[in-house]
């Protein structure tokens, strides 16, 4: 099939649904990171630029307060809006100067957290009234610890409205293990880490009226990593799911665009297959975490002699050390890394080079 031609920039409205549509036909996924600030967002678009395909950047609660600083008070979730804001009118700003088409994303809102995913829809409206299309392109929304109607009832109300800007919303049901952004599931019951199909035919005859949904439903997945044969994944309840509403409601061949939460550690194979049964995008953030850290790391135990003080190295009384400890050159480094891992990922995705803008 040919190459889906995209515009550099963030993408919103029908070119997020054009997007996930090839996706899946072309039996491909896009990697969905995490940033917490600047140099993980350009690392990211960085990422993207060299495999010649989209990328997914995303923004949590947490990870927007950081963006924002975390010394600012965080009452009524305002760092965290703003520092949400912020985040994409930077993506925004350089998008088009790295060359890349981004999908702009707000990532995992509990109910506590309701109010945040407020501030930013009335930015959205706010965006749209003046330039005609959201300013994110896509909101999620996690009510998976809550009953399934009333996760439903909730996302519903959500979806429709950003369903008048054309926007996306992810929800997810069932449960996905580990912990992250402070919600711990660690010690959950191990049934509610599997989604039954059922459900997510409920998920579809909910909201498929209303407007463009993804789905992140539980097959096993965990947020962070783990020791091999502590997480079970079994992706062929995506499989059975696409089925059941396929033939239900006699819709075309994998009718949901499902979400793979808690894709840091899993396998070739293990991502490959769930790619094959309709995933569109892969959350990843533990990975990138550590890519990240580990050369900064590995730079201040090589260099540590020369990060005691100012002046004053191996090389001397006298010899000056600005060149070693400058944050200019070591955060690079976690930058690289960051972009190493999502090379990697774009590969077990198989969206590497698989667009053209």
């Amino acid at each position: 099939m040919n190459k889906l031609n995209l515009k550099p920039g963030v993408l919103t409205g029908s070119a997020v649904t054009e997007l996930f549509a090839y996706c899946k036909e072309a039996g491909c996924a896009l990697p969905a990171v995490n940033v917490i600030g600047s140099n993980s967002a350009n690392a990211a678009m960085a990422a993207a630029r060299e495999a010649r395909a989209p990328i997914i950047i995303q923004i949590s609660h947490s990870g927007s307060q950081s963006f924002a600083g975390k010394t600012l008070d965080n009452g009524r979730h305002q760092a965290s809006i703003a520092g949400s804001i912020a985040g994409a009118h930077h993506v925004r700003s350089l998008a088009p100067i790295y060359g890349v088409p981004v999908v702009l994303h707000t990532d995992h809102c509990a109910r506590k957290l309701l109010p945040w995913l407020d501030g930013t829809i009335e930015a959205d409206e706010a965006y749209h009234r003046e330039h005609g299309e959201p300013l994110f392109s896509t909101h999620m929304i996690d009510l998976s610890e809550q009953p399934l109607a009333e996760n439903l009832a909730t996302s519903a109300r959500y979806l429709a409205r950003l369903a008048r800007m054309g926007s996306t919303l992810e929800l997810e049901i069932g449960i996905t293990g580990g912990e992250e952004d402070g919600v711990d599931n660690r010690g959950v019951a191990h049934e509610r880490l599997y989604t039954n199909p059922e459900d997510v035919l409920q998920v579809h005859d909910a909201l498929s009226p209303i407007g463009r949904f993804n789905l992140a439903a539980a097959f096993g997945n965990t947020h962070g990593v783990y020791a091999p044969g502590n997480v079970k994944l079994r992706p062929t309840i995506l499989r059975d799911s696409q089925r059941l509403v396929e033939e239900r409601r006699k819709t075309g061949p994998k009718p949901i665009n499902f979400v793979f939460h808690g894709g840091s550690g899993s396998s070739h194979a293990e991502i490959a297959e769930a790619v094959s049964y309709g995933v569109v995008k892969m959350n990843i953030d533990t990975d990138t975490q550590w890519a990240f850290t580990h050369p900064i790391k590995t730079f201040m135990d090589d260099k540590g002699g020369y990060l005691l003080s100012e002046v004053g190295n191996p090389e001397g009384p006298d010899r000056p050390n600005k060149k070693y400890f400058d944050p200019r050159g070591w955060l690079h480094l976690g930058e690289q890394g960051i972009t190493s891992r999502l090379l990697t990922a774009y590969d077990d995705l198989g969206s590497r080079d698989r667009f053209v803008f």
